[in-house]
């Protein structure tokens, strides 16, 4: 098996009301596309900045999914839309965020209004409008950042995790998603392999030759995150268990034998990814397709029941992407590149 399954079709969402922060983006069209496809809620909350981006969504939908679909031109730093958009929400997804490494660099107060006072906003309005869960995206990233963004990203995940002890009795839930990089997403170093090649290039730029990363299509990012909200009790941070790959094996499956240069990591990049730290690990589950990181918040209580048959992973353990023990090939690679769609090209 080159990619993992995750399957949310058993997750009850039915009369649900969702909203989505950022859904206007790659991961929020992809959420709202499955949701209707499979989920029949009662309707879905677009909430994002972007008029245009609004527009461009609400004309892709037929008139049926248009009844279902509500758009809410906002910004997650603004608490009052926030708390008007949630009246009536059961399930928030969080994928409202900065995410560019160098803008984030450059407009530091800029990255954290959205990532980190959006997140206290996020929670703030959930809890006021009496929503039920809130699921929150994270990245790689923030597992011991090295950048701005990452840095934001964690004090995000450290907002949400602590988010349960503010909403105590209100019967607001709140936890995180943490996966790596989305395949052939918007940014991904694939669509700009691929428009070099387009140009003629006749050799790729590579940062490190050592440089592995974490992959996970856009459908398998999406389909493992409904799981999570059906399984969610309120300050899990859940990872799944993808494959990694080596840039050079993932430039072999784009033009083989083509030659490399060297250019060096950029400002604010790893060499590998890092999702789950040894400081973690006595509050990591190995729940199978998935691990996860339980709060070391004293609110938190899994019933017995919940670990049956569900170990906690070794002492010092740490899940990176260069020590993982599932790679994917230049023909598994490439295989999947034929089956999903590209963004950005």
């Amino acid at each position: 098996m080159s990619q993992p399954e995750f399957d949310g079709s058993h997750v009850d969402l039915e009369g649900k009301s969702i909203l989505i922060t950022g859904g206007t983006g790659s991961f929020g069209k992809q959420m709202l596309k499955q949701l209707l496809a499979s989920h029949n809620p009662k309707r879905v909350s677009i909430f994002a900045r972007g008029e245009y981006n609004h527009f461009l969504l609400q004309n892709s939908l037929t008139e049926e999914q248009r009844h279902k679909v509500r758009f809410f031109v906002g910004d997650v730093r603004d608490l009052d839309r926030m708390v008007m958009a949630m009246r009536g929400i059961d399930i928030v997804i969080h994928a409202a965020a900065q995410k560019q490494v160098p803008l984030a660099e450059y407009n530091p107060f800029e990255c954290i209004r959205t990532n980190v006072i959006g997140a206290e906003n996020v929670v703030q309005a959930a809890i006021r409008a009496g929503v039920s869960k809130v699921l929150a995206l994270s990245t790689d990233k923030a597992v011991n950042p090295i950048n701005l963004y990452g840095a934001s990203k964690l004090a995000s995940d450290k907002i949400f995790v602590a988010a349960n002890s503010l909403a105590a009795g209100t019967g607001t839930s709140f936890s995180v998603v943490r996966y790596g990089n989305v395949l052939g997403s918007r940014g991904s170093v694939i669509p700009f392999f691929r428009k070099l090649l387009k140009e003629g290039a006749t050799e790729l730029p590579v940062t490190d030759e050592r440089m592995t990363r974490f992959w996970i299509t856009l459908e398998q990012a999406v389909a493992f995150t409904i799981t999570c909200i059906g399984s969610m009790r309120g300050g899990e941070i859940y990872v799944p268990k993808i494959p990694s790959m080596r840039i050079t094996d993932l430039v072999e499956a784009l033009a083989p034998g083509i030659a490399t240069s060297i250019v060096g990591i950029r400002p604010g990049e790893k060499l590998h990814e890092l999702m789950i730290t040894d400081h973690n690990a006595p509050t990591t589950l190995d729940m199978g397709d998935r691990y996860v990181i339980e709060p070391e918040w004293n609110f938190w209580s899994r019933p017995a029941h919940e670990s049956d048959g569900h170990p906690t992973v070794p002492e010092g353990f740490e899940y990176t992407s260069d020590n993982n023990d599932w790679w994917m090939s230049v023909d598994e690679l490439r295989e999947t590149l034929e089956h999903i769609p590209l963004e950005g090209e």
